[in-house]
């Protein structure tokens, strides 16, 4: 299979990269990835050499190169591609409506003209909005968007769906909670509290800390994307929860308790706007049908990346030293 990856320079995307690559002898991999902040290249160093694995420069936005890169005998499309911040959608809307929604749209039309054999489009549970202290999301729970992030989310899982029903595209979207793991841009919750507190620099809490989100092991996401790209139904959505639960501060002390660092470091601050209170997903649909199931228990993959952002200062401290920091000082204050 010729597969198109895009975004396949940030977090989900690299290390789905390099488990297919490391899986299935067969596969051959076309990179897309237009390098904004979250971009890196060095997430893929082990397999730069690979003949099965090519890198192209440049943004689903830009109908030329995805019409060129989709008429290179591509069979299916994996789009992670996407800005993906909450804080940063509500600073700066505009690049999430034109990367998440417009973006999807040239890939989406691409696909279709060149008649790509499946085409999954990377989703989140933020598209069904915060949940009460009890349930969970199904793949049929409405829709309910709180940021511009989510928002644009929503809007791509519609259009890529439409483009199932109006024209026989054949999509499947998959939902997914909040990943972590190796590779993460130290901006999200895990890979920031974790380098700060190897640094000894305070950790930023928003509101009182109690605000719950289901975790799963990116890795365990990369087999539930194979999963649906090998057997998924056209035209279906799938839920990928790895029903672990927990609060933020939770993972503060988890991630304090692991590295042994004090209480001291915990930082109480202003809570974002529209700060959904619970992410819970249900994911029987793709375990009933599929077969997938998550490997890793959260206490195993918790442990493996504390270990991996400890053991590779060189990736984040290049990462923290420059744009990310600049933008992190500007919003936030110093933290020391």
């Amino acid at each position: 299979m010729k597969l198109l990856v895009t975004g396949g320079a940030g977090f989900i995307g690299s290390n789905f990269i390099l488990y297919l690559l490391q899986k299935d002898a067969d596969v051959t991999i076309v990179n897309l990835d237009v390098l904004t902040y979250a971009g890196n290249l060095e997430n893929l160093t082990a397999v730069e050499s690979d003949p099965r694995y090519t890198f192209v420069k440049g943004d689903i936005a830009d109908a030329e190169i995805v019409g060129r890169v989709m008429g290179g005998g591509i069979q299916a499309v994996v789009n992670f591609a996407a800005e993906s911040h909450v804080d940063r959608s509500i600073m700066d809307p505009d690049a999430f409506i034109r990367t998440n929604i417009l973006g999807a749209n040239v890939l989406l039309t691409a696909a279709r003209d060149h008649k790509v054999e499946r085409f999954i489009q990377i989703s989140t549970d933020e598209v069904y909005g915060s949940l009460g202290p009890t349930g969970l999301f199904t793949e049929d729970s409405p829709l309910d968007p709180t940021s511009p992030y989510s928002a644009s989310k929503t809007a791509a899982d519609l259009l890529a769906l439409a483009y199932h029903k109006t024209f026989g595209l054949p999509v499947m979207v998959t939902r997914c909670s909040n990943n972590y793991g190796p590779y993460q841009f130290p901006e999200k919750l895990i890979p920031l509290f974790v380098t700060n507190a190897i640094q000894d620099k305070g950790l930023p809490i928003y509101g009182d800390g109690k605000n719950i989100r289901d975790w799963i092991y990116v890795q365990d996401h990369s087999r539930a994307i194979e999963t649906v790209l090998k057997k998924g139904k056209p035209g279906e959505v799938y839920n990928v929860g790895g029903s672990n639960e927990r609060t933020n501060i939770e993972i503060t002390d988890y991630i304090l308790k692991e590295l042994g660092k004090p209480d001291s470091l915990k930082r109480y601050v202003t809570d974002r706007p529209g700060h959904d209170r619970r992410y819970a997903i249900d994911s029987t649909k793709i375990k009933r049908e599929l077969g997938w199931a998550p490997a890793f228990s959260f206490e195993q993959a918790m442990a493996e990346t504390v270990a991996w952002y400890a053991n590779n200062r060189p990736w984040w401290e290049a990462i923290k030293s420059g744009r990310y920091q600049d933008y992190y000082l500007k919003h936030y204050g110093k933290l020391e």
